[in-house]
């Protein structure tokens, strides 16, 4: 079939990285921190930071931005993939700012991904979410939830661990 006088155009492929950001240096903590009220059972946490981008473009030019803008490279490693990092956790606590809601470091993301000349890709969506890892016998996600996750600004999931 020939098209005479029409360009025909192939839709770019939209794909979706995921990148969780966690401390090198990090380790378990106490979970009191997190809570207003004291857990009754010694429980431990760890916290990442998840950003799920959708482009269009060269990967590899995405993932030069990520290692440049999302990861101090001293002190910050980056998985891909989406998969929890701990398998031990008890429960993972995955949360973030619902779309309505300002999202400071989200537009600050975007703003810098503007401001550059020619990045080989373009961002048709950011969603950034933190994920808290709790470790030990007895967690139960109800009391961490309840004290972490606004309803009017957040959206939350727990995922159990496998």
């Amino acid at each position: 079939m020939f098209l005479l006088g029409r360009l025909a155009t192939i839709p770019a492929t939209l794909v979706t990285q995921i990148f969780e950001i966690l401390g090198k240096f990090d380790t378990e903590s106490d979970c009191h921190k997190l809570l207003y009220a004291p857990h009754p059972l010694p429980l431990k946490y760890r916290e990442g930071r998840v950003y799920k981008i959708e482009f269009e473009g060269d990967e590899a030019a995405l993932k030069a931005f990520v290692d440049k803008v999302l990861i101090d490279s001293i002190s910050q490693e980056a998985r891909t993939g989406g998969q929890p990092a701990f398998e031990k956790a008890a429960f993972v606590l995955e949360y973030g700012m619902k779309g309505a809601a300002l999202d400071l470091e989200k537009e600050m993301i975007l703003n810098y991904y503007r401001s550059t000349q020619n990045p080989g890709f373009e961002i048709k969506k950011l969603t950034l979410r933190t994920r808290i890892y709790v470790f030990g016998a007895g967690a139960e996600p109800a009391q961490f939830v309840r004290d972490i996750v606004n309803p009017a600004i957040h959206t939350h999931e727990v995922l159990k661990a496998a």
